[in-house]
């Protein structure tokens, strides 16, 4: 067993197609293929199902694999941990973030990133919560910016900012009238909403008691869910770095606060607690926090939860 044929099964079980896999590894079919029975034979186990249609992992291959991500994390801090020793702020940090707000902080921070840290490099994973959280503790990122309130105990949170939720409604809707709006109003208002699989849907339904009944369909995106608005379709609540920008003016649509305080999300940066590189995350967490508009509400970085 060598580091070589750990990356090789690595591959295989993320793509689960021997030419693709090898592929990614810069080697020949029959090369992996080989090295893959080889491993097999050395473990005894059988790690991969195969057919000439489909490659499956076995439970036990599973197994394996998350333990080959921890072991190969390891190996890679080796030459990290070298860096460091020159300069903390080298080498490479993977970093993922929910859809609701990827798009808009990121354009806000990266520039600002690279001319405090030249020497580092962050590669930015776009998912939903719970796929985020899922490669988080597989050791696939090193940490995730996510809105959920409650982590696993492994896991360390460090607070950002609270965001203010805004409603979303079109230029002829009767809540162009109003300043502000409140949750009780929300209440009696079809919404439209994201799929269940983002955290802000959860969200939303803990702080509005809906009565009106949903619209029939949800959207997968956030521009989806502004573009429904802006044909009409109804309204929705968004957070608030995602209304600002000239496009709001052209789409017809109206940004609108809500009254109450406590309709907003908190942020996060999360990581695992054995990670060997928290003091680097942490400047990427001030730098996050340097960036944010003044909408927001920065909060300490380095306050854990």
């Amino acid at each position: 067993m060598n580091i070589r044929d750990l990356r090789y099964l690595v591959a295989l079980s993320e793509t689960r197609h021997f030419r693709t896999a090898a592929e990614r590894c810069f080697v020949s079919q029959p090369t992996l293929s080989g090295q893959i029975q080889k491993l097999e034979g050395e473990l005894g186990l059988r790690l991969f199902e195969r057919n000439n249609r489909r490659v499956e992992i076995t439970p036990e291959g599973a197994t394996i694999v998350q333990q080959v991500y921890r072991a190969l994390e390891e190996i890679e801090q080796i030459s990290t941990l070298a860096a460091q020793m020159k300069d903390p702020m080298s080498g490479v940090l993977r970093i993922g973030m929910i859809p609701t707000l990827a798009p808009y902080l990121i354009p806000r921070f990266l520039g600002p990133l690279e001319e405090h840290f030249p020497s580092l490099s962050v590669q930015i994973v776009e998912a939903v919560t719970g796929e985020l959280v899922n490669k988080l503790t597989a050791h696939q990122l090193d940490a995730v910016l996510i809105a959920d309130k409650d982590v696993q105990e492994d896991l360390k949170a460090v607070p950002l900012f609270d965001e203010p939720f805004s409603v979303i409604h079109p230029v002829d809707h009767p809540f162009y009238l109003s300043d502000t709006i409140t949750l009780r109003r929300l209440e009696r208002e079809p919404l439209l909403m994201l799929s269940d699989e983002h955290c802000i849907t959860g969200q939303i339904r803990e702080l509005i008691d809906i009565t009106a009944p949903e619209h029939d369909f949800t959207a997968a995106s956030m521009q989806t869910l502004l573009q429904l608005v802006s044909n009409g379709n109804g309204c929705t609540v968004v957070p608030i770095m995602a209304t600002t920008g000239s496009w709001m003016s052209d789409m017809g649509i109206v940004a609108k606060s809500i009254r109450e305080k406590r309709a907003r999300r908190r942020v996060s940066m999360v990581y695992r607690k054995t990670f060997p590189r928290a003091e680097p995350l942490l400047h990427v967490a001030a730098v996050i926090c340097e960036s944010l508009p003044n909408t927001v509400r920065r909060l300490p970085a380095g306050r854990s939860e």
